[in-house]
C-alpha cells in the first residue's frame, strides 16, 4: 500500500510540473522568443519531403514562449494536403495564426505565429509592393497576449519581399502599424535582408535588434552567409536582451532558428 501511495504522489508532482512548464519562462520573468523560416517543413537535402515532426522537435527543444514562422503552407497540393499551422500547433501544444499571403496549388501560402499564451487579439495586416514591378504579396501578423503579471504585449511576424524596392516601402508600412503602440511590442521574422541595409536603418528608428555585434548567419542551413533572420524589440519598452542565440547545425529546413530570451523588468 505505502508504495502505491508512493506511486501515485509522483505520479501528481510529474503533472503538476507538466502543466506548469509552458508558462515556466514568463513566471521567472523571461520571455523566450524564436523566428524560424520552415521552408514549408521541407529539409532542403531531402527534395519532396514534409517533415514537420523535425520543425515541431527543434521547437519543442527550445521551448519557446513565442515563435514567427515563414514559408507555410496551407492545405496545398505541394505539402500534402496538410494545414502545417494547424499540424504544428498540435505538435507543439501551442495556440496558432496563420497569415496568408497567397494563394498557392489548391491551398495557401503564408506566415504564422505559435504561442504558449492564449491570443487575445489577432491582426493581419497587407504589405505595400512598388506598383509596375512584379512581386509576392507580403503580410504583417500581430497578436496580443497577456503574460504572468498581466503584462499585455504585441508579437508581430513578418517575411519581407527579395527586391529592396518593396522592402523600402514594406519597412515604412510596418513602422506605421507598430511604432505607434504604446505597450511592449517584438518584431520578428526573414527580412530577407541584412543589417547594414537601407531597410534595416528605418526598422531602428523604433525598433532595436536583438544582436548588435559579431552577429552569426542565418541562411543557409548548411555554411551560413547572410543574417537576415531577426528578433527586433520596440524601443522604450522595459525589457532588455539577455540572450540571443542561432541554432546551428540544425538542417529541417533552409534556414537556422534564431532564439531570443529577454528578462522583463519589474
Amino acid at each position: 500500500m505505502k508504495v502505491s501511495i508512493r506511486h501515485l504522489l509522483t505520479a501528481l508532482l510529474l503533472s503538476v510540473v507538466c502543466f506548469a512548464a509552458p508558462r515556466a519562462n514568463a513566471q521567472q520573468g523571461t520571455l523566450k522568443v524564436m523566428t524560424y523560416n520552415i521552408h514549408h517543413g521541407n529539409p532542403p537535402a531531402k527534395e519532396g519531403l514534409i517533415d514537420l515532426e523535425a520543425i515541431a522537435e527543434v521547437i519543442k527543444g527550445q521551448a519557446p514562449d513565442l515563435v514567427a514562422l515563414q514559408e507555410l503552407d496551407v492545405l496545398t497540393k505541394r505539402s500534402g494536403g496538410i494545414d502545417e499551422v494547424k499540424k504544428l500547433a498540435e505538435l507543439t501544444g501551442m495556440y496558432a495564426f496563420f497569415s496568408k499571403g497567397i494563394d498557392h496549388e489548391g491551398g495557401e501560402y503564408g506566415i504564422a505565429i505559435l504561442s504558449k499564451f492564449k491570443i487575445n487579439k489577432t491582426e493581419r495586416h497587407l504589405l505595400p509592393f512598388k506598383e509596375g514591378l512584379k512581386a509576392e504579396q507580403r503580410s504583417l501578423a500581430v497578436i496580443n497576449v497577456t503574460l504572468p503579471g498581466r503584462i499585455k504585449i504585441d508579437f508581430a511576424c513578418t517575411h519581407l519581399d527579395l527586391k529592396d524596392e518593396h522592402r523600402l516601402l514594406q519597412v515604412a508600412e510596418i513602422n506605421k502599424i507598430l511604432s505607434v503602440r504604446k505597450g511592449t511590442v517584438i518584431l520578428a521574422g526573414d527580412f530577407n535582408l541584412t543589417a547594414a541595409t537601407p531597410a534595416m536603418r528605418i526598422l531602428e528608428q523604433y525598433f532595436s535588434r536583438s544582436c548588435q555585434a559579431d552577429c552569426q548567419p542565418t541562411s543557409p542551413d548548411l555554411n551560413p552567409r547572410n543574417e537576415i533572420d531577426f528578433v527586433l524589440l520596440k524601443k522604450g519598452s522595459p525589457f532588455t536582451v539577455s540572450s540571443h542565440q542561432v541554432l546551428n547545425d540544425i538542417h529541417a529546413s533552409d534556414h537556422l532558428p534564431v532564439v531570443v530570451t529577454y528578462t522583463i523588468k519589474n
